[in-house]
């Protein structure tokens, strides 16, 4: 019976990798726009939800914003927390029996989204809705999320998550806390030094990442303020997010009952990466909605601002920003809500097969890691890059407080380092596709590799094409070509050249991005979309500069590893992959900064 069971199982999920694609797995499928999910498809629900949020930012935060971050009265931002429970917003993830709303995915991210109009106060409610409630959720005991879960949901608890260490950063595992059992047995005692913990000054709660006697790996614990030894430092004078509570926490015999070990001993590293993969994601949708905000601004202040006698968004340079604004949120937002549904999905059907709603939830997002983090650099380098134009808009008055976008422009850079510093993650996007490929053989990307340099060949004798989804498919045979190639001269020690690896990063990147919009801008073909037109100049303009991009990083690669007649003829297939696009970009720029100025003033979902 056993046997069978296994052999069912076995089919069922032969099946499901038929159905679902798998993560990483976009550089070789392809993918039908009727199947991803786009801003467009939003329900009713979503709306509603998407509305409550901005309507208590409004009301509640906005007007409130300077006296926030000033941080004069330290009760203010978890009283703001503790009206959002009221709403349900502290516990978005949390199973409704316990008082939670339970969202899924795509709904989290509208979350992420709408709340990042909060400025600090999304840092704070970000904090605690993930990095300090999912691990909780995704691995406490029955006992213990029946302890935590409705009080993290409620309000009385305001949860923290404490990984950093002074000495342990982007190196997680290397943390020196402590935990030793205590010679009764019943109780953890921790010592040890935590940094840069949001929400820390007034948690509740605090999840703790500490190795037990002499482990190699890290523990998870649930940790109560109430428990003692715990001792908080003075809040960080910081760039941004000022309003955000920051601080070190010190533990001294910290004594933390034996039970409140989350999830298994030495398992508090698998915890943390993949807390931080959902937590990438959500960058992303913070993102969109930050930029979005910039963008708004920027275009109000064009129309109003009067130089040599006309509004300066009459002037083609201002036009251009706009546009490039625009145009990188819409693929930001495209890329960010097409994975937050493939996660969705993969939930759905793991819960089909049988996996428990948590071990579903854990590994339907364990399979993304590489989009997760896509998203998560891709995202960061949107908001940074978009408010900074939305500075430049604005001219001195930019720079000027009174306006308020210094402070999204200040607030904005953070998402660079948080969640692992882009760097980290430009390595983690190849270094997990190629475990996955050579490793785990989860994808097939050896098997695509294999075939790239004859699909380069046959481009030599090909005509080029104009159809932009053919040439993201030989965007694909690029990023093939170039990892099989760097493969096989330097194999293993190509983890070691992280130039070359983050350059084949930026072009996966690209990749995933540009097909992302690509599928958006089908799906409104297929549906008839009165804005098609407005996204297929979007698409255009971004599908010129993504080319441009990946063409020199390509070219950054091939200089890294290869020279001579190897190093001609693989530029000579990538020029061949990547020919010219010719669009009148100034025309599509000026027609969708237009657009903003006459239409919508943000963007277009």
């Amino acid at each position: 019976m056993h046997a069978l069971i296994i052999f069912l199982y076995t089919c069922k999920a032969l099946q499901l990798k038929c159905i679902i694609m798998k993560g990483g797995s976009f550089i070789y499928h392809k993918t039908a726009a009727s199947a991803v999910f786009v801003p467009e498809d939003f329900n009713e629900e979503q709306l509603m939800i998407k509305e409550m949020i901005i309507d208590f930012i409004q009301k509640e935060v906005k007007p409130n914003l300077e006296e926030i971050d000033s941080m004069i009265d330290k009760s203010l931002m978890p009283s703001l927390l503790k009206k959002s429970a009221a709403l349900g917003m502290l516990g978005v993830n949390i199973a409704e029996e316990m008082g939670g709303m339970d969202l899924d995915m795509v709904t989290t991210l509208i979350f992420g989204e709408t709340t990042a109009h909060g400025h600090a106060y999304a840092t704070a409610i970000g904090a605690h809705t993930s990095i300090g409630t999912l691990p909780i959720v995704y691995y406490g005991t029955e006992a213990q999320k029946e302890k935590y879960l409705p009080g993290l949901a409620n309000g009385k608890f305001i949860a923290s998550y404490c990984l950093t260490e002074p000495d342990a950063g982007s190196d997680a595992n290397s943390g020196k806390t402590k935990a030793i059992l205590n010679t009764e047995g019943t109780h953890y005692l921790i010592n040890g030094q935590k940094m840069w913990i949001t929400n820390g000054g007034f948690a509740e709660i605090f999840i703790v990442f500490a190795k037990i006697d002499a482990d190699k790996n890290l523990s998870a614990f649930i940790v109560e303020k109430d428990f003692g030894g715990i001792t908080l430092g003075e809040e960080e004078k910081k760039m941004g997010i000022k309003g955000s509570s920051t601080i070190q926490v010190f533990f001294n015999d910290c004594k933390v009952p034996k039970e409140n070990l989350l999830g298994e001993r030495q398992a508090g590293f698998k915890i943390a990466l993949n807390i931080l993969n959902s937590g990438r994601l959500k960058i992303g949708a913070s993102a969109v909605g930050g930029s979005k905000v910039a963008i708004e601004t920027s275009v109000a202040y064009a129309k109003e601002r009067i130089q040599f006698k006309k509004p300066i968004s009459d002037f083609g340079a201002i036009k251009h920003k706009l546009a490039d604004m625009a145009v990188k949120t819409f693929a930001n937002e495209s890329a960010t809500y097409r994975i937050g549904y493939l996660i969705d999905e993969k939930y759905q059907n793991l819960k089909d097969l049988g996996f428990s709603q948590n071990e579903a939830k854990v590994n339907a997002i364990r399979e993304y890691a590489i989009e997760c983090s896509i998203a998560k650099v891709y995202g960061s380098d949107v908001l940074c890059y978009v408010t900074d134009e939305a500075i430049q808009i604005h001219g001195g008055m930019g720079y000027a407080m009174e306006t308020g976008v210094e402070r999204g422009y200040r607030d904005s850079r953070i998402t660079k380092i948080y969640e692992g510093t882009n760097e980290v993650n430009r390595l983690l996007i190849v270094g997990e596709l190629m475990k996955r490929t050579f490793q785990t053989k989860e994808i097939e990307v050896l098997a695509a590799m294999k075939k790239a340099p004859l699909l380069a060949f046959k481009s030599i004798l090909t005509p080029h094409s104009s159809v932009l989804h053919k040439r993201v498919a030989n965007l694909k045979t690029v990023f093939l070509l170039l990892t099989g190639a760097v493969g096989r001269k330097l194999k293993k020690n190509l983890i070691e050249q992280q130039e070359i690896v983050m350059n084949l990063s930026d072009i996966l990147t690209e990749i995933f991005v540009l097909e992302s919009t690509l599928l958006r801008v089908e799906k409104a073909r297929l549906n008839k979309n009165p804005e098609v037109a407005i996204y297929v100049n979007i698409s255009q303009v971004q599908a010129y500069d993504a080319f441009a991009k990946i063409r020199v990083s390509a070219h950054e690669v091939i200089n890294a590893y290869s020279k001579g007649l190897e190093n001609s003829m693989m530029k000579k297939c990538v020029r061949n992959l990547i020919p010219d696009y010719t669009i009148n970009a100034k025309e599509k720029r000026r027609s969708i900064a237009d657009y903003l100025i006459e239409e919508r003033g943000d963007t277009f979902s």
